[in-house]
């Protein structure tokens, strides 16, 4: 969705690309609450749109948005929509967005409150995404929905070979942009208000990087050290691969990503933030097309997942994901740790992170790993915020400010065999 968002803005003339933000509010917002606007408008309509009208029924879907979850003014929002029809070319849309919405302002309350009871509504989360978190979250995942549903801080991360967090607090200050200390990320920084990077101090000089501060803290627990060989195996787009070598610039890091395309994002980033690392394509669960044979102190295991934990950031995960993904998501998972695990070399460590908060694809995950591998075993993290058990710690979605994150770290036993 970003990537779509920001082609469409940047073919816009150039005032309407000045409502930016207005533009990204009825775009997140609308998908955010698709599934109970599109509730809505069953409601309203005296039959089904056709497949080739769903450009109208986007309209319907984004004058619904506004008038339910916006401080618009309603004659504002139901003018501005109906007029919004002139670019798409059907002139009898005009007369439906009209009635429709009009139709919601004298009943929508009535409708609204009918349908108060059902989860699926309330939320705006697909039935089999309520029904895994409230097994898995059963004291809070009504919580966890509504962080869902909320817009997520802008966090950015100090490149520490360019100054520090103080100073860009400093600059920033200066800049009148008011920003504060992350909870847990010692490079850390949330943004009170959200804006374009490209208006951020430093940020073409590579001061500067966005990134969840809970990614954050990958590198941090990764920790790895000076003159090590470390491998990040699912690297592109790079924060978490930046962010290793702007902790430790001496550290050799391989970065891999399957691919090639979303690594060109990585190099564009590398040389933005003055980094270096080895960058190649490759499969990370099949290292024979790519490795050396060289094994690494240190891997970092970005893994593939349904991103469950970042659906504030990423709402349309809750129209595209679907319960059938789980099947495969949780397999590639098992194939990249048995396929990365021999790469490690004894008493080195592997940190499996995940963007979800399902137990299949993090805890369960990793106890079916320990299960099968006798030489790993689980090192406590030093962290201080989420829900930890006996595999990893789980970060839910807003907590601390931070994305739902997963983190376990698996060390490989000396007595087991290295490569």
């Amino acid at each position: 969705m970003d990537t779509v968002l920001d082609r469409t803005l940047a073919g816009l003339d150039p005032e309407l690309r000045e409502r930016n933000a207005l533009i990204q509010e009825l775009a997140y917002g609308t998908v955010r609450w698709a599934r109970q606007l599109v509730a809505v408008l069953g409601l309203l309509l005296d039959q089904p749109l056709k497949r080739k009208d769903s450009d109208v029924e986007a309209l319907l879907l984004v004058g619904l948005y506004q008038l339910i979850h916006m401080r618009t003014p309603p004659h504002a929002a139901v003018a501005e929509t109906v007029a919004a029809t002139r670019y798409i070319g059907k002139p009898w849309a005009r007369g439906l967005v009209n009635a429709v919405l009009r139709q919601f302002l004298r009943s929508g309350a009535a409708l609204v409150a009918k349908m108060a009871d059902d989860p699926d509504f309330v939320f705006s989360h697909p039935p089999w995404l309520l029904r895994h978190l409230q097994r898995s979250w059963a004291h809070c995942w009504q919580e966890i929905c509504t962080r869902n549903n909320t817009r997520p801080p802008l966090a950015l991360r100090v490149n520490c070979q360019r100054g520090t967090r103080a100073d860009y607090l400093s600059d920033l200050a200066r800049h009148k942009i008011a920003a504060r200390p992350a909870a847990h990320s010692d490079c850390g920084i949330i943004l009170e208000h959200s804006r374009p990077v490209t208006r951020l101090p430093g940020f073409a000089d590579g001061r500067v990087s966005v990134q969840d501060s809970g990614a954050q803290l990958a590198a941090l627990l990764l920790d790895a050290q000076s003159g090590e060989d470390a491998l990040d195996a699912c690297a592109a787009p790079g924060g978490k691969a930046a962010h290793i070598v702007e902790r430790t610039p001496s550290v050799r890091l391989t970065a891999v990503d399957i691919d090639d395309k979303r690594l060109d994002r990585l190099r564009e980033n590398f040389l933005r933030l003055g980094l270096r690392a080895t960058i190649c394509a490759g499969d990370a669960a099949d290292p024979a097309g790519w490795w050396d044979g060289r094994a690494f102190h240190r891997i970092l295991l970005d893994a593939p997942c349904s991103g469950t934990g970042v659906i504030r950031r990423h709402p349309d995960i809750k129209l595209h994901r679907t319960e059938a993904d789980l099947a495969r998501l949780c397999g590639l998972q098992r194939r990249l740790l048995d396929g990365l695990w021999p790469l490690l070399r004894p008493g080195g460590k592997l940190l499996y992170v995940t963007c979800s908060i399902l137990p299949e694809e993090n805890s369960g995950q990793i106890t079916r790993f320990l299960e099968r591998t006798g030489d790993a075993a689980v090192v406590a993290l030093p962290l201080s915020c989420g829900h930890p058990d006996v595999t990893g710690t789980q970060i839910l979605p807003g907590e601390h400010e931070m994305d739902g994150f997963y983190f376990s770290c698996l060390e490989k036993r000396l007595t087991g065999r290295g490569p």
